[in-house]
């Protein structure tokens, strides 16, 4: 865990010092080479093991393969006098407080006054680290709390004590949120603080249900991923990578700690998850859990579940459920929620059990782990990945009706939530002009949010809805700049959405400064509308399928060339289509995690929507003198060719797709649309003019093409490339070279742009590319034919 922290500061451009233990003992390689135990080597290994296993673990740490540059590794015999250069010092040892506090003691020998000194444990009271600390220590001393992996889970817990400076406190705050991407939420010194609280609340509890209603892992694990906003990985694969002992020590800290729980009883740990402790079944970490991964007769990798009755693992069995199968195609979750709720069968039952024991729970957690109702929400979101908090889904069920069932089940709601209801309120949080607001248990009132322009949010606008369709709304975001999102499956953008592109310009070069475009779904957008291409050229429908491209590639340049300065904010995946309107933007915004990449060549055709004719154009105003022409224009073309995604909004600055310079990446992806209203304000008042169209692009023609061919069918005869693979690289290699020129020539985007429409659609007459679309339509899999 301190190597993935360290690497998530030197990812946002820190330089870190990272040290561990040093060795008291030689590996048996080391003692065969004769290295002394105070060899450099040797005691940094154990710090230097961990930051290579950290490196090179999937999902990546770091936002960018050089970020290792900024970590320099010591240990604590030699190194730790060097934390007198630090201006933060953060403690990530054993869960044990004597460790800790031996820690600290050397620590504060070394540090110099102000320095700040905070500790990243998950389960021991912060006020216990500062026994024996200097005032200056207490005053700069406070518990933060990163969830694991940090830099992908966003939960960020400050735990501040009685002795630690509010301005300390504050600053960490806004650190972690500005500058670390956090969802900074400000804990309470309770057990387990408040996200593993709550968490392991919820996992035990359904734990409970499992044995109350006689459901297995693979019926719960079906009941609790997507479907209720929730992570893949459900309940019990996430017990199997947070580490079933983690889990069961977390769940007895709190049974202990907290006497006056009134749930007290539920952290009780079943037999089974006892048993599974003492066999040493605990998750990822020992290769089985709940879960187990096997080789079967075959050959073939399987996963295996564990009966909790017999305690053996049998096959998994997909779980059937009418309640399921009714509510998976209502795409808003918060009307799913509903119509899961409401189920007559088993899972009804479940879902209706489970969620009144969460929302009384949470309710008598508030005041004691936290004061506002918001941070709770804030923390199960980020921390543990659920797509709204408990308190909004309390809502979204109905809150009034909803505490009487949960009071009529035998739960007992805290005082306040009746007290809100009979004053009146019929919800914990409620939107006001753009604003979200939420209920103030001291005051007895909403409150705003806090960030205010901070974080705009774009459905708060909907009052403020200047135009929609279907698919899309565009809304006024204040101070004369419109917004526009769409809510399409996985982003995608079809014809509503290039109609809702084109409109909002349109609206926004009549009286506004500019115009954001972003959205709130789980991505950015998967790429263009495939479907509606897959059905018109199996019809053989290609003025229908030019038409479609044509109306993509007006939309794009409208964007580039418009009267009004055009900002993109894309999060998560941002292929295709989606990369494409980033790079006709003015300006993009990226969140960190944003991926990116023109992947259209896996279901055999070539970027269509100007992707292909920005890479040529921005290729040849790379090329300089002393430099073969061909590189840049190589690079770009095997970007393409082989589907390149960039694992974060950094790495796409290497592909080319991000400009340096121009384009932002936001670290806290809950500030992307407001820093892209801020940069379209500041485009428009430093005197936006609309960009001409160009038609000084250098294309390199025959010579380079043909060196183009002869790479594609070396990769052929070398099996790296299927017949089709090589038809799709030839046509994007005749686009890339300007057509079959006989020279190095001068060519328009226009000219581009329809070689690119025709390489496009000829493609689309092809079988092995309509098999290909098909099976990324059938399966969500890509089809190598």
């Amino acid at each position: 865990m301190g190597s993935r922290i360290a690497c998530h500061f030197a990812g946002i451009g820190l330089q870190v010092l990272l040290l561990d233990m040093a060795p008291t003992e030689l590996t048996e390689a080391e003692k065969a080479k004769n290295v002394p135990l105070d060899h450099p080597a040797v005691k940094n290994r154990i710090v230097n093991e961990a930051l290579t296993a950290a490196l090179k673990s999937n999902p990546s740490p770091v936002y960018h393969k050089d970020v290792v540059k900024k970590i320099k590794t010591g240990n604590f015999t030699d190194n730790l006098k060097d934390i007198a250069t630090c201006d933060w010092v953060i403690e990530v040892v054993v869960e044990r407080l004597d460790i800790k506090q031996s820690i600290f003691t050397e620590v504060e020998k070394y540090r110099k006054p102000g320095t700040l000194i905070t500790s990243n444990t998950s389960g021991i009271p912060i006020h216990l680290m500062t026994e024996g600390r200097s005032d200056d220590f207490k005053k700069h001393f406070c518990g933060t709390h990163f969830f694991n992996p940090p830099r992908y889970l966003r939960l960020l817990e400050i735990i501040p004590t009685k002795f630690t400076d509010p301005e300390v406190v504050d600053f960490l705050m806004n650190y972690g949120d500005l500058y670390l991407g956090k969802t900074t939420v400000l804990c309470k010194d309770t057990p387990a603080f408040i996200a593993n609280r709550i968490g392991v609340y919820g996992i035990i509890s359904i734990f409970n249900l499992l044995d109350k209603l006689e459901l297995n892992i693979d019926e719960v694990d079906a009941l609790t991923g997507p479907v209720i906003g929730r992570p893949k990985s459900a309940t019990f694969r996430t017990a199997d990578v947070v580490g079933i002992d983690t889990l069961v020590k977390v769940a007895k800290g709190v049974y202990e700690n907290c006497p006056a729980d009134e749930a007290k009883e539920s952290f009780v740990i079943p037999a089974w998850l006892d048993k599974m402790v003492a066999n040493k079944w605990l998750g990822d970490k020992t290769k089985q859990g709940f879960f187990k991964k096997i080789k079967n007769e075959k050959g073939e990798s399987e996963i295996l579940t564990l009966d909790l009755k017999t305690l053996e693992y049998k096959p998994r069995v997909k779980p059937k459920f009418a309640t399921l199968e009714t509510a998976k195609p209502i795409e808003d979750l918060k009307m799913r929620l509903k119509a899961l709720c409401v189920g007559q069968d088993k899972a009804g039952e479940f879902y209706r059990q489970f969620h009144y024991g969460l929302f009384a729970y949470i309710s008598n957690r508030v005041p004691e782990i936290s004061d506002e109702l918001y941070r709770v929400d804030d923390a199960m979101m980020a921390g543990f990945g659920w797509e709204i908090g408990a308190f909004e889904s309390w809502d979204a069920l109905g809150l009034k009706k909803t505490t009487e069932a949960v009071k009529a089940a035998g739960y007992k709601v805290a005082t306040w939530v009746d007290e809100m209801i009979a004053a009146g309120n019929n919800s914990f949080y409620k939107v006001e002009n753009g604003k979200r607001l939420y209920y103030d248990l001291t005051t007895k009132t909403y409150k705003a949010m806090p960030g205010g322009e901070a974080f705009i949010v774009m459905k708060n606008f909907e009052s403020q809805t200047v135009w929609k369709n279907s698919a899309c709304r565009t809304y006024h975001l204040g101070d004369d700049v419109l917004g526009l999102e769409w809510y399409t499956k996985m982003g995608t953008i079809g014809g509503e959405v290039l109609e809702g592109i084109q409109k909002s310009i349109s609206l926004a070069e009549e009286k506004y400064k500019g115009l954001v475009i972003a959205n709130e779904g789980n991505n950015f957008s998967a790429g263009a509308n495939i479907g509606m291409i897959f059905m018109l050229a199996v019809e053989q429908d290609f003025d229908e399928v030019d038409m479609a491209i044509r109306m993509f590639q007006n939309t794009m340049m409208k964007v580039r060339y418009s009267a009004i300065p055009v900002v993109a904010a894309p999060h998560a995946l941002a292929l295709g289509g989606g990369c494409e309107l980033c790079l006709h933007a003015d300006k993009v915004i990226p969140a960190a995690e944003t991926y990116t990449g023109l992947v259209e060549v896996g279901i055999g055709v070539i970027p269509g929507g100007g992707g292909t004719k920005e890479f040529v154009l921005r290729a040849a105003d790379e090329m300089h003198d002393g430099e073969p022409e061909t590189i840049t224009l190589q690079n770009r073309f095997l970007n393409i060719a082989t589907a390149k995604v960039s694992t974060s909004a950094y790495e796409a600055f290497d592909l080319g797709i991000y400009k340096k310079g121009r384009d932002f990446v936001c670290l806290n992806p809950n500030r992307r649309i407001a820093e892209a209203k801020r940069s379209v304000i500041e485009l428009y008042d430093e005197g936006y003019v609309m960009p001409v169209q160009r038609t000084d692009i250098k294309v390199l023609g025959r010579s380079v093409l043909g060196t183009f061919y002869a790479g594609i069918n070396g990769m052929w005869r070398g099996n790296y490339a299927t017949d089709h693979d090589v038809t799709v690289a030839k046509k994007l290699a005749y686009v890339m070279c300007g057509g079959d020129l006989t020279e190095p020539s001068i060519v328009s985007e226009q000219y581009l742009l329809d070689l690119e429409r025709q390489a496009f659609l000829s493609l689309c007459g092809e079988r092995k590319t309509l098999e290909r679309i098909q099976s990324i339509l059938k399966s969500g899999k890509p089809l190598r034919n």
